[in-house]
């Protein structure tokens, strides 16, 4: 691997965004490749082997583009396919998910707290944060949202749609006295200040994409395989073009974003 190769990232549509943008700028020397499998979104309600046979995909995509890292920008493909994508890509590439950074960072500065997770169906149901945090918690819980993200694809945030639903989702028994809130979707740091605001403060939000960003970061360094030349342009690639993909991303980036598309199956 060397330096200047670029970074893969990608997610069944725009959650994954957030990720690509904090790692933008933290490590603003790195190209992007970002795929969104837009074809297919959400990935949150389907099935362990669906989610796999499209990571798999994609990580090919990824790797024909010469990507030195490949970062699952989904906790639904980072509960269902890690462990098959590392094993893939081999020492074609390293593989980042975005559940063990969050983890970790709970681990290190949380203690033995009470700590709650919002995520979709696939996240919970897999239980991957359940088993990573036993015994290093005082107290877990776990609800699926499945509405929030079919709401923060649409255009419902900051407004009283999106306030109803997430005062519903947050106080669910389940949520009852956490200290810390994990945001189990990358799609979910879309709506962090709507969150924050129903907690006053009082709980210490986790966004998954400030801490994966920080974790390539370190990994990177610790490699010697930061770029340090002007990059080359970030690219976005889709498995179907959509104007709301296409919206999202100039949003996120601040620029005209031009979308390639790379259908998963004709």
């Amino acid at each position: 691997m060397e330096a200047s190769q670029p970074i893969g990232i990608f997610d069944s549509g725009t959650g994954g965004l957030t990720v690509a943008k904090a790692v933008s700028n933290l490590l603003p020397n790195e190209q992007i490749v970002y795929f969104g499998d837009t074809a297919h979104l959400p990935y949150g309600d389907k099935s362990t082997a669906t989610i796999q046979a499209y990571a798999i995909k994609i990580t090919d995509i990824l790797l024909q583009q010469n990507c030195k890292v490949i970062l699952i920008a989904c906790n639904s493909a980072s509960a269902a396919a890690y462990d098959l994508i590392k094993e893939y890509a081999g020492s074609k590439a390293k593989v980042i998910n975005v559940i063990d950074p969050a983890v970790e960072h709970i681990i290190a500065t949380n203690g033995m707290k009470k700590v709650g997770l919002i995520g979709t169906l696939q996240t919970v149901n897999s239980g991957a944060f359940d088993r990573k945090l036993k015994g290093k918690v005082r107290e877990f819980g776990s609800l699926a949202t499945p509405l929030l993200v079919p709401m923060i694809e649409e255009g419902f945030v900051r407004n009283s749609i999106s306030r109803d639903v997430i005062d519903k989702y947050l106080s669910d028994e389940t949520l009852k006295g956490i200290d810390s809130l994990i945001l189990g979707c990358t799609h979910y740091p879309i709506i962090k200040d709507e969150i924050s605001q129903y907690y006053d403060g009082s709980v210490d939000i986790i966004d998954s994409a400030e801490t994966v960003a920080l974790s390539l970061k370190n990994y990177l360094e610790e490699s010697n395989l930061m770029n340090l030349s002007t990059p080359n342009r970030n690219r976005f690639l889709v498995s179907d073009i959509t104007k709301g993909f296409e919206n999202a991303a100039n949003l996120f980036f601040g620029e005209e974003i031009k979308l390639e598309k790379y259908p998963l199956w004709e």
